[in-house]
């Protein structure tokens, strides 16, 4: 697959172009995030991420496309459960909530700046050094059946090394000023809480991306298909966020789901010298997984919310 530069040039353009819509024209104002709101935007960012395909399918092939979905899919899913987690720092810091989608905006901007370099990375190592697949695949393995293992989320900032250091050099306001992340009193400049949960955001976003990078390089070894699906993945991120934000706690087995999902792409990137699995059967089977999954939670927590007390 030949991709040229100026593909990279307007990818990074169109995303960079959409971002600065958003926060300069859309939500230049802090505001609440309603779930009218919320749903628009999901469904554009999806409609996004979908039409993408349409173009790697025109300029690329089919085959590119279903690579591309199928990152797509993975992230999309993983992300899912990031806000799980995401929900929880903020939920720590008390944002207020019409401050939220500032902090995922930089939180979002950042992941795209940090899965950008573990892209590069990644693809340096299995180009050079074709054993790493290997240890993707029994990291992938090994981080599914811990998932599956543990799957209520706990987040402790107080633990974060990065956080700790941050406020022993910068000295933090206990208060929030707006939607800054500096604030000035005389000659003394102050970081606000706004800042400490973006620094919690972003270490944790990287954490995540430890294992969905190597999960998609399982279904594409092309870096820009790996690039371009983590970032319309992740650009719809905030606005599933206040989509899903009051019903978070019914998807009740989507952590199992998405340990089987990281374990088949592990056992698929272990066996990818003995055993070739087609693209189109890896997204049908992630697919299935991830619905069945999401499903069968709707179904059990309806249950539940049915029983007479």
């Amino acid at each position: 697959m030949d991709v040229p530069i100026w593909a990279w040039v307007g990818v990074v353009a169109l995303i960079l172009a959409m971002l600065a819509v958003d926060l300069f024209v859309f939500h230049r104002d802090a505001h609440a995030v309603s779930m009218r709101e919320a749903a628009i935007t999901s469904a554009v960012w999806v409609a996004l991420g979908l039409g993408f395909a349409v173009v790697v399918a025109m300029a690329w092939g089919g085959t590119a496309a279903s690579e591309y979905l199928a990152g797509y899919l993975i992230e999309k899913s993983l992300s899912v459960d990031n806000l799980f987690v995401f929900a929880l720092l903020l939920g720590y810091f008390a944002v207020p909530t019409e401050y939220q989608h500032r902090v995922l905006f930089w939180g979002v901007l950042g992941a795209l700046i940090f899965r950008a370099v573990f892209i590069a990375a990644g693809a340096a190592l299995l180009e050079n050094l074709h054993w790493t697949i290997y240890a993707f695949g029994a990291f992938l393995l090994f981080t599914g059946v811990r998932m599956a293992r543990h799957q209520n989320a706990e987040v402790h900032p107080e633990r974060n090394p990065i956080l700790r250091a941050m406020r022993r050099v910068v000295p933090l306001t206990s208060e929030y000023h707006g939607q800054r992340f500096f604030v000035r009193d005389g000659v003394t400049r102050y970081a606000t809480p706004m800042l400490a949960v973006l620094v919690a955001v972003e270490t944790t976003d990287v954490l995540f991306a430890v294992d969905s990078i190597p999960a998609i390089f399982a279904v594409t070894d092309e870096p820009f298909l790996v690039f371009t699906s983590n970032a319309f993945a992740i650009l719809g991120l905030r606005a599933l966020y206040f989509l899903l934000a009051g019903m978070m706690n019914r998807f009740v087995y989507l952590k199992i789901g998405l340990a089987a999902v990281l374990v088949f792409v592990g056992a698929k990137m272990l066996l990818t010298d003995v055993l070739h699995v087609p693209v189109w059967a890896s997204l049908l089977a992630i697919g299935f997984v991830l619905a069945t999954s999401v499903l069968a939670s709707l179904r059990a927590t309806r249950q539940k919310e049915e029983v007479p007390l």
